[in-house]
Parts: structure tokens; sequence; C-alpha cells
């Protein structure tokens, strides 16, 4: 039982060493320059956050023509036995550079000093191509230079080298060849050291002897992170430029009004997403898989599909050559059955011709008949020969050839042709419609039209898609509604629901696929039930005034010569009288909308609503509203007058003219056919493309809306004792269109003042 136990914790822990070794090999591809595919040494971390060895950053810029941008040559000694205070005694000493050639290369450009004037050949931007992202990544006028060193990444690489040995061991710096193995590391001396080259360098008694020794490594990093441009260990973070910045940074111009903060506070927040975005990923490894098996699959797809495709090509392409072969063969026959038609009326008349020459048997045979004395005999043989005689000497006088020898008419166009197999292509999808705004509204159902960019290939057919918005968001994916192959650039959805927000969105499908979506169209839906109605100006006191048009949805009020009338008795007492034209519906209990389109140019127009049998009395004799005998308020005061102005008013309208919409202080200021509102109280809005109506017939309430926006305009209180009906006054000209419904109307039978009307 114990060696079972054994032998499974042997299992487990070889399996745990495959997965750590996996592991490693998998993450060596992160540690790899994308110049030199080796490890990092001193990485450099360019602006687009991509690191490369700073060595192989050098020897791009050279390779790109930049001389003196690859960073200072002295900041960072490649061996410790690079200067003098660390070199053995036991190596041979290096010539130093003279002091004119370090001159030349300090005027040519190589490193920076202080007072030196930036010659024409520095570029005031360094461009370097970076190998990962494939683009060119701005490193300012510093180059190299004033990029960080990614200390991170130098540890992760060394760690990765200790753990799996690359590179074999590491060897000290300081000894004779063949140099033993390494067995201290100094981060001061920057070398790595033997133990007796270690005791060699670091005597007793000396500062050097304070040094603390590490273990061997080929890289050696400041403590620190430090600041390139100042050369101070960085103590902040700019979120502004996304740059690490030291004290002198934090305070120049170039960082003025920019958010920093302490790089603790940038560590930490880095260091929390970080570990969240690596908890999210570990947590989800069953969705990566998933993801990456569907990825397989899809390549999969891809290649089967890719080779139908070619396939189909290919079969296309010879059908179109077997049509051309088809064509060629019988264009040819054409060619040949006309040409040998033509020859063989051109040989018939070149033997017509040879039988005129003298010595042929025509010719021969005339002058012998000729010889005959014999007059009867001669008439009877001559006849026949004459008649031949005849048309020979026609054909030799009009001569012209039988056929004629060009085929011009044989040539063939294939102008147009060429220019479709020129322009032969893969079919596209369609692209994203274009919504008509215009002419897409929401009414008692909702019409959605829509049209195709210029230059999209055509739609076989259409998928419109909707949803509401103002409904809880339900978990999981946004649900759409779905109408499937539609035909045609318009669409009609009905049984929306009323007071809500819809989004709508079309795409466009042919046999490429499907292209992409629309831009979302935001519609709102009435607030109540549409009310359909008719115009019924037969109650009009002035319907001589009134144009009613043939399909009962518009009415235009044209003053006519009475109004010139009374203009004429301006002095003795003008008047005017309200046309009115009412809906032939009334309205007993719920919710009813209906909209309407008012004339811009309209001189007084009032919208509204208004009790039937009070209405029906105002037509009976429709009272003046401008005239000295008309007063609207008797003078008397009554306890019937102040029960009446207690009462809810029967009329609530709102008025428009010249455009512009009158807003009283309140709803009796609309709530009469008179109009007597107080100029103080009121203000005027612009008048909008439509207005809609909507009311409340258990509430007693009334409210007018922009039908386009649903933005209120006006709310009014009303009579709802007995049937309200639409109503429509006019003072002076004016007209009104009702908005028409979307969908077909009902049949529907309805009564007004007794009588009865099917629709």
């Amino acid at each position: 039982m114990a060696e079972g136990e054994d032998m499974q914790t042997f299992t487990s822990i070889m399996d745990a060493l495959v997965r750590i070794s996996t592991s490693m090999k998998n993450m060596e591809k992160e540690l790899l320059c994308p110049v030199c595919q080796e490890m990092y040494k001193q990485p450099l971390v360019l602006p687009c956050t991509h690191n490369v060895c700073q060595a192989c950053a050098r020897e791009v810029l050279g390779q790109q023509g930049y001389i003196g941008h690859g960073g200072d040559p002295s900041s960072e000694p490649t061996s410790p036995a690079s200067t003098p205070s660390t070199r053995s005694p036991r190596l041979s000493r290096r010539t130093l550079p003279k002091p004119d050639r370090l001159d030349r290369l300090l005027k040519s450009g190589f490193g920076t000093y202080p007072g030196r004037k930036r010659g024409a050949l520095h570029p005031q931007t360094i461009l370097f191509p970076c190998p990962a992202c494939q683009g060119d990544v701005e490193l300012g006028e510093r180059g190299l230079s004033g990029l960080f060193r990614n200390l991170t990444l130098e540890r992760v690489v060394e760690r990765y080298r200790q753990s799996v040995s690359v590179g074999g061991a590491i060897l000290c710096q300081l000894c004779k060849p063949p140099p033993l193995e390494a067995t201290k590391g100094c981060t001061e001396c920057r070398a790595t050291f033997c133990n007796e080259c270690f005791k060699l360098f670091h005597p007793w008694g000396t500062q050097k002897a304070q040094h603390e020794p590490t273990l061997p490594t080929l890289s050696f990093r400041p403590k620190g992170l430090m600041c390139p441009d100042h050369k101070e260990e960085v103590t902040h973070y700019c979120k502004t430029c996304q740059r690490l910045v030291c004290q002198l940074c934090r305070v120049r111009r170039t960082h003025s009004g920019h958010k920093i903060t302490p790089v603790l506070s940038a560590y930490q927040a880095l260091k929390d997403k970080l570990t969240k975005s690596l908890a999210y990923i570990l947590g989800n490894q069953d969705t990566v898989q998933t993801q990456i098996c569907e990825l397989e699959e899809t390549i999969r797809h891809t290649e089967v599909s890719g080779q139908q495709a070619k396939e189909e090509v290919s079969q296309l392409v010879r059908g179109l050559g077997a049509v051309l072969e088809e064509k060629r063969a019988s264009l040819l026959q054409a060619i040949e059955e006309c040409q040998q038609e033509r020859l063989s009326r051109l040989s018939a008349q070149i033997h017509e011709h040879q039988s005129l020459l003298d010595g042929s048997g025509l010719v021969g045979y005339a002058q012998e008949v000729l010889k005959e004395t014999d007059q009867p005999c001669f008439v009877q043989a001559a006849k026949q020969l004459h008649n031949r005689i005849a048309r020979a000497t026609e054909a030799l006088q009009t001569f012209r050839p039988a056929a004629s020898s060009s085929f011009r008419h044989c040539q063939l166009d294939v102008g147009r042709e060429m220019k479709l197999l020129t322009e032969l292509s893969f079919l596209r999808v369609p692209e994203a419609p274009v919504i008509d705004t215009q002419r897409t509204f929401a009414y008692d159902q909702i019409f959605l039209c829509w049209r195709l960019p210029p230059h999209s290939p055509p739609a076989w057919h259409y998928t419109v898609e909707f949803r509401r918005t103002d409904v809880p968001a339900q978990p999981g994916p946004t649900r759409w509604q779905r109408r499937e192959e539609v035909r045609g650039t318009s669409a009609l959805l009905e049984n929306p629901d009323t007071g809500s927000v819809y989004v709508l969105r079309v795409r466009g499908c042919n046999k490429a696929g499907y292209g992409e979506y629309s831009e979302d169209v935001h519609l709102h839906t009435p607030p109540a039930p549409v009310l359909h109605f008719f115009l019924d100006g037969r109650w009009g006191a002035s319907r001589e005034r009134l144009a009613i048009s043939k399909d009962q949805r518009a009415v235009r009020s044209i003053p006519g010569l009475p109004l010139l009338l009374a203009a004429e008795r301006l002095l003795t007492g003008c008047h005017l009288s309200v046309d009115v034209v009412l809906g032939d519906v009334a309205v007993t209990q719920g919710r009813s909308y209906w909209a309407c389109a008012v004339d811009p140019a309209s001189y007084l127009v009032k919208v509204g609503v208004g009790l039937e049998s009070k209405l029906q009395e105002s037509f009976q004799g429709a009272p003046d509203v401008i005239s000295p005998r008309y007063d609207p308020d008797s003078g008397h005061d009554s306890g019937a007058e102040d029960a009446a102005v207690e009462a809810l008013p029967p009329f609530a309208f709102l008025t428009i003219g010249m455009g512009k919409i009158l807003l009283g202080s309140g709803a009796s200021s609309n709530a009469g056919l008179t109009g007597r509102d107080g100029p103080a109280a009121s203000c005027t809005v612009p008048l909008p493309p439509r207005l809609g109506i909507c009311l409340d017939y258990e509430r007693g309430r009334v409210s007018f809306l922009d039908a386009v926006s649903f933005r209120g305009l006006l709310e009014c209180p009303l009579d709802c004792s007995g049937p309200v009906c639409p109503a429509f006054c006019f003072i002076g000209g004016g007209a009104v269109q009702l908005q028409e419904p979307v969908g077909t109307k009902p049949e529907r039978k309805v009564t007004i003042g007794g009588f009865a009307k099917l629709d």
C-alpha cells in the first residue's frame, strides 16, 4: 500500500515538473528580443511599450542612418576590465583612445556634451522601426538615451536563466585563459569573480572589502530605476504622458498641468489591475480552451471553404471558357458559310464572263448561227440565243462583282464584354444601409425606410432588427426581434407598444452573405392608441369658406370675399367669423392620440378637442371674435356664472399663428374658442412639423405634444361629461393636414350627432 502511495506521489511530482518545464519553455518566447531572437540583454522600453536589446537598438539605428543616437557609450561599460579601476593586473592594459580621436567622435555627433550645438545632421525627431508592431516609433531628439531600461524584464530573464541553466556556467571575467567558473558577483564592480579573483580585488582593510557579494550574473543592474534625463531615481508617475519622472522632471514646464501621482500609487493601481486581469484569465481557462477549440474549428472550416471557393471559381471560369469556345465555333461557322456563298456567286460570275471571250463556246455558237440563211430556222434558233447575249451584254455594261470581299459585318464588338471580364471580381456583401430619417416615423405602426449607399453591391433582401430600450435589462445578451427576408427598401412593424422607445437597424444580404448593420435609429411611439378619423364639416356655419379634401384628411380655410368686405367695414364694426371643422369620431372612454400638421403660413389656427354638444351649439351661430358688439363676459354677477367659472372648460385648444405656438401661463388660457390669452403671461415657441394631441377621457386631461420628439407643449383640463370630438378652428387663411395612418385602417362604425357612417 505504501509503495502505491509513493508511486502516486512520484507521478504527481513528475507531472508538476513537466508542467513547470512546459510553462518555462512557453515563457521563453516572451523573453526573446524581436531583433536578435536571443534572451534580452539590457532591454530598453520603447514608447510603444515593446522591448529591445540596447545593442540591437543601436545597430538598428545605425542601419537607418542615424549616427550618434545609440545612447551614451560611457554610460554602462560592457566589461569590468574596461576601466583602470577594475582592470586585473594579470591582464594586459588596453590602449585608451587618443584625445584627438575622442574629439573627432564628439564632433561627428557621437554622444552629447554640455555646450555642443546641434548641427544640421542632427534630426529633430528620431524614428525607430519597431520590429514588434511594424511601425515607426518616435524617440525624440535624444534617441535611445531618453529611454528607460526595463530592469524588471532583466530580473525575469536572470531568474529564467538560473532555472533552466541557459548558456551554461557563468565564467569569471578577471581570470587568465582558461577562466574559472564564477562563484560571486559584485554590483559595485559590475563584474563576476571566482573565489581567488574576488579576494584579490576586494582585499581586507580597503573600501572594496565592504562590497556585498551577490550571485554571479551576466547583467548588472542599478539598484533603482534612474531617470534618463537627470540620472536621478524616479519617484512619480505622469498619467498624462504615461511616463515615470523624477523630482526634477516634475517641476519642468513640460509637465505643468499634468496629472502626476507618486510611484507607489501607480504601482498599487497597476498591480491591482494586473492581478485582477490575471485572476480573470486563470479563472476562465475553460473558456479560453473552448475559444481555442472554436478557432481551430474555424481554421478547419476556413481551409475547407477556401478549397470549395477555389473549385467554384475554377468551375465558373471553365464554364465561361466553354461558352466562349461554343460561341467561337458558331461565329466561325457563320463566317465559313458566308464565305462559301460569296465564292460560289463570284465563280458563277467568272464563268459567265468567260463565255463572252472570243473563242468561247457561246460566241462561237452565235457566229455559227449568224451563218444560217434560212430565215424561219434562224428565227427559231436565234430567239433564245439573243436573250442570253442580251443578258451578257447588260452584265458587261453594268459590271460589279456579285459579292463583296469585305467581312466587316462579321466584326465583333467585345468592348463591353472585355470590360465585364476585366471587372470580374468576387461578389461583395452589401454595405451598411442608410436609414431615411425623413420618411421613417412611428404612428399607429412603425414605418422604416432605408437605402443603400451609391456604390454598394446590390442586396437580395434585408433583415430588420428592433427592440425596446425602455424595458428593464435582462441577464445575458441583448435580444433583438428580427424580420427576415424583407424585400424592397421599407418595412412595416405592426402593433408596437404605446409610450415606448424602439431602436431599429437594418442590414442587407446577397450571395456573398450579410453586410454591416446600419446605424441605430430610435423612434418614440405615441403615448396612447392612435385614433383614426376623418374631417366632417357639415355642421359648420361657414362651410363656404372651408375646403375639405376628397379623402377628408386635409382642410383649408379660404376667407375670400367676406374678408375683403370686412376690411371695408373696418371703421364701422369689422368682424371675422370662426370657421370650425370636426372629426367624425366621438371619444367616450380610454386614452386616444392623433397628430396633424399645420401650415406655417396660417394666420390663426386652433387645434384641440371639445364636447360634441357644445361644439354643435357653437356651429349654429358662431360668434364674431373681433366685433364691438361681442363681449364674452355679459357683465352680470350671478351665481350661475360663478358656477360656470368653477366648472371644467368644454374646450381645450392650442393656438397657432404665423409659424408660432402661443403658450399661456395656465391650461385655462387656451380653453376657449376666442383665445383671450393674457399677453404678459404668454410665450411663443416654434411650430414643430407635426403636432400631437393626447386625450385622457377618464382623467379629463388633454396634452399637446411635439409629434416628432414627443416633447410636451401644454396640458389642459377638459370637461369629459359627454362625447368629445377633435376640432379645428380657423380665423383667416390656414390649412391643416391629418397624419396619415401607416397601416390599413380597419372597418369601423362611428356615430356623430345621430348619423351613422360606415368606413
